[in-house]
């Protein structure tokens, strides 16, 4: 088959990625990290058919509709795994937006509730302490005075702390922050024993811009590195109004 014949039976990855409102960046990324396969060449330019759409709207709807990461969305959209396993795959990650929807109209509902205070300051409200035993873990410590709670509860947490296993029971396979009842929140609490958390000690490494740089909230692709000024949001000005659009539209509903 000819080139000229090939090219009136595909197109270039500008207008692949255009079609859906996507940067050519996106395209690439999803075509690195297995959510599309790349297409067939044609002089070291991608050449993308019917087909090849077709999977990329796919994935549009996986990762930019569905919400999905992009190695979830590589199971569905890649066409390398069986009909069970990326169904398993849409199933769990459905399960877990369920999980978020649920979380998220819990939240509503209490912030609903929260207008109705008619308080200047809301530690004020009559109702806080309500609020607190009820949606805080205030509401372990049952003594209604607050100091007396807040002294309680320090003192539960050092008695479980005295029960934790020693040293060579946790490197039998447990983490000494699992043991920790306090969590994460023992180092800040113990600031002699060594350097806090977000701290880097003397000539240790540091996290580059790069590597902490997080995806695009709109298609999960890479986010390019500003020249200068604030980090970049969106890879791109079309994954920015489409966000734009959606945050409007959510606001009308």
């Amino acid at each position: 088959m000819s080139t000229d014949v090939v090219t009136r039976r595909s197109v270039l990855i500008g207008d692949a990625a255009a079609l859906f409102g996507l940067a050519p960046s996106t395209v690439r990324w999803w075509e690195s990290r297995g959510v599309l396969v790349p297409p067939a060449r044609d002089g070291g330019k991608r050449l993308y058919g019917d087909a090849d759409l077709r999977r990329i709207g796919a994935a549009y709807l996986c990762c930019v509709v569905g919400r999905m990461p992009l190695d979830r969305a590589a199971a569905v959209t890649s066409g390398t795994a069986e009909h069970s396993a990326w169904q398993r795959v849409v199933g769990d990650h459905l399960a877990l937006l369920e999980r978020q929807i649920g979380q998220l109209e819990a939240a509503r509902e209490y912030l609903r509730h929260l207008l109705l205070c008619e308080d200047d300051d809301i530690a004020e409200c009559r109702l806080l302490e309500g609020e607190l035993s009820a949606h805080t873990p205030r509401g372990r410590v049952h003594d209604p005075d607050l100091v007396t709670a807040a002294r309680a509860a320090r003192g539960d947490g050092r008695r479980r702390e005295e029960r934790a296993p020693d040293h060579d029971e946790i490197r039998g396979g447990r983490s000494a922050r699992d043991e920790d009842p306090r969590g994460s929140h023992a180092r800040d609490e113990n600031p002699g024993e060594g350097p806090a958390r977000d701290e880097n000690p003397r000539g240790g490494p540091r996290p580059s811009r790069d590597e902490t740089q997080a995806p695009c909230p709109d298609c999960r692709g890479p986010v390019p590195r500003a020249p200068r000024g604030r980090p970049r949001t969106y890879c791109s000005r079309a994954c920015r109004q489409r966000a734009y659009r959606r945050r409007h539209r959510a606001g009308r509903a």
